[in-house]
């Protein structure tokens, strides 16, 4: 199908949908030898869980939060932790590029309609990764910005106040219900595209279109699918 009625924006949550997240292979990067083999699996789970808690308190900087998930995990392996392992983690991250398609997509789907970037990264960063990107974006919302992280539902009322948009004059995409479609849903966003990379769930009681080449997005929006 394609969207019947022409967005102000197409605003896109970037880590993990168009920036391929790759904070598990710093993780075990920068750690080595000093993450047991036979704890790893569990240890990342437990470190992306704390991540998750450490969004949904009293805002701090992505670094702290990167810092904390870590060190809460540690603990809970019994492992020794180092902030500054969590720093050269955090460090890792403006290297990160785009999922294979996504500049393309995002390129040719910018010929019809203005895109918005929401990210829980923060200021220092934020503008680099999107930079990776190398598509034109109009507007950058970020973490630091906000004062607060997704999947909080005051992260897309400040979008939608910053934007000076209604509900139903945007389309949202993410790859992550978790993060961002089901509080999309809740805000009452009718507009949403699931980008399925594989990580989390098909939660399609939430309203969206879900697609999983990204050069079938600028497709739902009456233009062709991008030739590289």
């Amino acid at each position: 199908m394609t969207f019947d009625v022409k967005p102000k924006f197409v605003t896109f949550d970037m880590n993990g949908t168009l920036i391929r997240f790759q904070i598990n292979d710093a993780i075990r990067q920068v750690l080595g030898e000093r993450l047991p083999a036979e704890l790893a699996d569990d240890y990342l789970r437990a470190a992306k869980a704390y991540r998750i808690d450490e969004c949904t308190g009293a805002y701090q900087p992505f670094h702290r939060v990167v810092a904390r998930s870590m060190e809460r995990a540690a603990r809970r392996m019994g492992l020794a932790h180092d902030d500054a392992d969590a720093r050269a983690v955090y460090d890792l991250i403006p290297t990160w590029q785009p999922y294979p398609g996504v500049t393309a997509a995002l390129n040719r789907l910018a010929e019809a309609v203005p895109l918005v970037i929401i990210t829980n990264s923060d200021d220092a960063y934020a503008g680099r990764l999107m930079d990776n990107l190398r598509a034109p974006f109009e507007v950058l919302i970020t973490a630091e910005e906000m004062g607060i992280y997704k999947p909080r539902l005051g992260a897309f009322e400040y979008m939608l106040d910053r934007l000076d948009v209604g509900r139903d004059e945007i389309v949202h995409v993410s790859a992550s219900p978790m993060y961002d479609l089901r509080s999309a849903a809740m805000m009452g966003i009718e507009h949403k595209v699931y980008v399925d990379r594989g990580f989390e769930e098909d939660e399609h009681w939430l309203g969206y279109e879900r697609i999983t080449d990204i050069a079938d997005l600028p497709v739902l929006f009456g233009l062709p699918r991008p030739t590289a």
